[in-house]
């Protein structure tokens, strides 16, 4: 059996979710799938769930580039990242095994956080917000040009398929993850005679690094959001920001675009 076909499941297990897994864990065997326990041997990665299930996927697995991942809702959900569910899993691996695939590359973002040497990857958004009543003041940076000063709630750096969830809560535009860049839009920004922001979103091309600067002024603990998890150190004085080499390789169904997906979760 090549290793191509090595395949992991990643999901949060429950009684009735098992059950209705285990008729797919049996259908992948017979088309010579063989499912592993450890993603690390894996070279398909398979959520059982939402896009949160997904980002979990890609975040827990170190954002693999040497494998394919791919999303399954169940009935009750939807995904932008995932283009398969409980009811099409056969066509799948149909598609996988005997057609010529088509693959999906979505573009990350490369986070540092006080200038250390560890990077942090986001398939989503990076989001600095503050945690107490009382507004965070941030000095943004466009490479070398100090751009604004920013005083609100927060501010969020979104990649192109993240530009569909918190980023377009606080109305941002949705950008096709066919173009390399990020976007950074702001949470509830104060704007009179003292500080003033552009007061809208802005993208970034590829080449562009965005340093947020938080201003020590007794806001020093803002919480710090990587896609859907929280960062754990608590004093914050910068985020660098740039878009990342990486990309996550998924499988694309034809007739199945990222703009058909957006059409039937928002219009």
């Amino acid at each position: 059996m090549s290793d191509r076909n090595n395949m992991f499941f990643y999901y949060t297990s429950d009684q009735d979710l098992e059950e209705k897994l285990r008729p797919l864990f049996d259908l992948a065997r017979q088309n010579d799938f063989n499912i592993v326990k450890d993603p690390d041997e894996a070279n398909v990665i398979v959520s059982v769930g939402g896009d949160g299930a997904f980002l979990q996927a890609v975040r827990q697995t170190g954002f693999r580039q040497d494998c394919l991942y791919t999303g399954i809702t169940r009935s009750n959900e939807s995904g932008l990242y995932c283009d398969f569910n409980l009811d099409n899993f056969e066509e799948m691996l149909y598609t996988m095994q005997h057609e010529e695939m088509e693959v999906r590359r979505f573009p990350v973002i490369d986070v540092k956080v006080n200038g250390g040497d560890s990077n942090f990857y986001c398939l989503n958004e990076v989001s600095i917000r503050t945690t107490i009543i009382k507004s965070i003041v941030i000095d943004v940076h466009i490479d070398d040009l100090h751009f604004e000063t920013f005083r609100g709630d927060g501010l969020v750096v979104a990649t192109p398929t993240g530009s569909t969830g918190y980023n377009k809560s606080i109305q941002g535009a949705v950008i096709d993850p066919k173009i390399p860049c990020f976007q950074v839009s702001e949470i509830a920004s104060l704007n009179n005679n003292r500080y003033r922001t552009l007061g809208s979103s802005f993208v970034l091309n590829k080449d562009r690094q965005l340093t947020l600067k938080v201003v020590q002024d007794g806001n020093d603990y803002p919480i710090i959001g990587l896609d859907n998890e929280a960062y754990s150190i608590r004093n914050i004085q910068e985020l660098t920001v740039n878009l990342s080499d990486k990309v996550i390789k998924t499988v694309k169904l034809k007739n199945n675009s990222y703009w058909n997906r957006v059409k039937r979760t928002f219009l």
